[in-house]
């Protein structure tokens, strides 16, 4: 009877190891390439649009800290980090801030029919040469309950959940012409 507990228990401990294996394997991101890249954000552009620092500071962590949870890059660096310029396969995520509109928690409160703040951006992962990777233009918005900068981090998970579910390859046509293929698609929340 005590030999059946240590099978068992040494059974248990193995399924539960080789889950822990299977899992850590799950979450290494897939690439056709072999490369893995890594990421430096820089600082949103607000465009055209009359942005808030705030706000844009809001975005430029969000994306930091969403882009860290996908798994998906080797490091993720901050614009203007010394330590990014040794790194061979460097991607820099590029943002512009297209569209903005500001909401009203108190409207949002009341109705549920206004005072959505909403945010719309495009997002280019680019080569250090300039070579287009990815291109996404991302909406973002808080349209019920939440504060007004929760439309930021909903933007941010938008974005990293974009780059999570596309392949990163390596470029083979100047920048113009892979965008113009159709490597620019949106994602709404």
């Amino acid at each position: 009877m005590r030999t059946s507990k240590g099978v068992s228990l040494f059974g248990l401990a193995a399924v539960v190891f080789m889950m822990a294996i299977a899992a850590e394997c799950s979450t290494k991101p897939e690439s056709s390439t072999g490369i893995q890249w890594s990421v430096q954000v820089d600082r949103v552009d607000p465009g055209d649009v009359n942005l808030t620092p705030s706000f844009r500071i809001a975005i430029y962590e969000s994306l930091l800290d969403e882009l860290n949870k996908t798994k998906r890059f080797k490091q993720v660096f901050r614009d203007g980090d010394r330590s990014a310029s040794e790194v061979p396969d460097l991607l820099i995520l590029k943002t512009i801030v297209q569209k903005y509109t500001a909401g009203s928690e108190t409207r949002r409160a009341v109705t549920t029919f206004s005072g959505a703040t909403k945010l719309t951006v495009r997002c280019q992962l680019v080569t250090r040469d300039g070579q287009v990777i990815l291109e996404q233009t991302i909406d973002g918005n808080v349209r019920f309950m939440g504060s007004n900068l929760r439309a930021t981090h909903n933007l941010a998970r938008n974005v990293a959940k974009g780059v999570k579910q596309s392949s990163l390859q390596v470029p083979s046509q100047p920048a113009a012409a892979q965008s113009d293929e159709g490597s620019v698609f949106s994602k709404q929340t």
